[in-house]
């Protein structure tokens, strides 16, 4: 059985501020307890659990990552507060087939900035504007059962350039009120693992109670399951010359 690990930073949540009252009005415990609970029918035959940065070992000591089939991450106030030897433990776990997905202002994650190569950086806006999203690819896993598009009312504009490399293959685009473009929806593979960025998903807005943006998280998260596990990543072996050498 497949096991997903939600990791989220729980600051704006028990912040003593207008923007932590309107998180609790929407996630009460916490949008990676709200995520495990809303996934769950959708990903009845895997393990789910929610972790935080305040936990022990920052909720990712060894048992549980070195479990850990596919890690989703959601950070925005405190990237900086992630341990680099964290990062490396993260990366070498990809490297040998866990999954990644990075949600929302993870983007500037460090691990996904590290996995990635690249600044990740966009332009953005705060108003609450309409954000419609677009399936570029409806033949991909990830878009199975999503309409061809769908509208958040209210959202955070992300908007082009947005700083990733070329080999990000795009699954969903999105359109917003004021005029801006995004790819809102992206694959890439590192190493064994396959790693999905999806945007919407602001803090103090319900966008994780939409059903599409439900849908497309619980695709994503069973697109990126090692397909024959997490192993040891890729290493550099000395390839001998076999006795009969291949004419």
């Amino acid at each position: 059985m497949p096991t997903i690990t939600i990791w989220n930073e729980f600051l704006h949540e028990q912040a003593d501020n207008d923007c932590g009252r309107l998180c609790r009005q929407h996630y009460p415990r916490g949008i990676h307890a709200y995520l495990e609970k809303a996934l769950s029918p959708a990903l009845e035959d895997c393990t789910i659990r929610a972790v935080s940065l305040d936990m022990p070992e920052n909720g990712l000591p060894d048992p549980v990552l070195d479990t850990t089939d596919v890690l989703v991450w959601w950070g925005h106030m405190a990237h900086g507060q992630v341990p680099d030897d964290l990062v490396d433990r993260i990366q070498r776990r990809i490297f040998g087939g866990m999954g990644l997905v990075v949600l929302h202002s993870g983007h500037m994650s460090k691990i996904f900035r590290r996995m990635l190569g690249t600044p990740c950086t966009l332009r953005w806006r705060e108003i609450g504007e309409r954000e419609r999203v677009w399936t570029c690819d409806p033949a991909h896993p990830i878009a199975q059962g999503v309409p061809e598009t769908f509208a958040i009312e209210h959202t955070e504009m992300y908007g082009e350039p947005f700083g990733i490399p070329d080999d990000a293959h795009v699954v969903f685009m999105s359109w917003y009120a004021g005029g801006n473009v995004f790819r809102s929806g992206v694959t890439l593979q590192r190493g064994l693992g396959r790693i999905f960025y999806f945007a919407p998903g602001h803090e103090t807005l319900p966008i994780y109670h939409h059903p599409d943006v439900q849908r497309v998280l619980a695709n994503s998260i069973r697109w990126c399951i090692p397909a024959n596990g997490v192993g040891a990543a890729p290493g550099c072996p000395n390839e001998r010359v076999p006795s009969e050498s291949v004419k």
